[in-house]
């Protein structure tokens, strides 16, 4: 499943123009959710496509759903997300991202807030058969209602039902767009130009996709692995720490229902010896089991038995 971000802002801010620049959607509709797809930029999945020699390359991608206002059940759509993007204005004659950012982060507890409060009405109902897993859950959800009631966080409260999905606790990443930082409008101008043309107006900046990914990697804690065969080069996100049953799982979960190994070679190594065969001649290409931790630009090929 693809990593997902959600955008959210204040009117004005221009969290559908970033959307779009991301994306290439072409969002125009006022007031509806919009859902795309962001492609991560990898230079390294070029240079082991073209080892390969693979027809197709596919970057990693983002799904980016982009939420029309900040209201209680807006940001319920959110609750999927992986992390969350705050756009602030930085344009306005009056802009106060500091002020914008407070205010999202306020509209987010007053999500967190409702959410626990349905879920709670919703399970006292349950624990009237007697369950006692369910009154336990209603003791706990009442303190933790108690506890967003008075200002906190649920990500402050301790250990969470699983059932709840809160906002608060997922990594909210402010974007400023304004000319000083991200300028969303002129990302969207450039995202239809030739990739070196566009490189030069940005005059060294990063692309708004490269600097979003970069900074969803290191709030995540992301690495990136690569498969590569004779159909199709494709790049990966994984969270760091995460196994090679993981990694299969991401791919497919038939792959990882019926995982026996995995062929494991670095990208560099790859790409220096120019062929699997090379480097297992090397000794550079080793297998693992479904415990091995994977690392960012490892080279994985998962043999699999259904």
């Amino acid at each position: 499943m693809a990593l997902s971000v959600g955008i959210v802002g204040l009117p004005g801010s221009g969290k559908t123009t970033l959307f779009n620049a991301l994306t290439g959607a072409g969002a125009s509709e006022y007031g509806k959710e919009h859902v795309g797809m962001a492609s991560m930029a990898d230079e390294r999945l070029d240079q082991v496509s073209a080892v390969i020699g693979s027809p197709k390359t596919t970057p990693a991608a983002i799904r980016v759903v982009d939420v029309p206002g900040t209201g209680v059940q807006l940001l319920g759509n959110l609750r999927q997300a992986d992390a969350v993007l705050a756009v602030l204005d930085g344009y306005s004659a009056n802009a106060d991202p500091a002020r914008d950012l407070e205010t999202i982060k306020l509209e987010l507890q007053v999500a967190d807030r409702d959410h626990v409060e349905r879920r709670l009405e919703r399970v006292r109902k349950e624990a009237k058969s007697g369950d006692p897993v369910k009154r336990a859950e209603v003791t706990r959800l009442e303190e933790l209602l108690a506890h967003v009631e008075a200002g906190g966080l649920l990500a402050d409260a301790g250990e969470l039902p699983p059932e709840l999905e809160p906002l608060t606790t997922k990594p909210l990443i402010p974007i400023v767009n304004g000319p000083q930082e991200l300028d969303a409008k002129l990302e969207l101008e450039l995202a239809g130009l030739p990739e070196e043309e566009a490189a030069a107006f940005r005059d060294g900046k990063p692309s708004a996709l490269a600097d979003v990914a970069t900074r969803l990697a290191e709030a995540l804690d992301l690495i990136t692995f690569i498969t590569a065969g004779d159909t199709e080069t494709r790049a990966w996100t994984l969270r760091r720490g995460q196994t090679a049953l993981e990694a299969a799982e991401t791919i497919h979960s038939d792959i990882a229902r019926g995982f026996i190994r995995a062929e494991v070679i670095r990208w560099d190594d790859l790409v220096r010896l120019g062929s699997h065969a090379k480097a297992a001649a090397e000794g550079l290409q080793r297998l693992e089991g479904k415990s091995y931790v994977v690392s960012d630009g490892d080279v994985l090929n998962v043999r699999f038995n259904i």
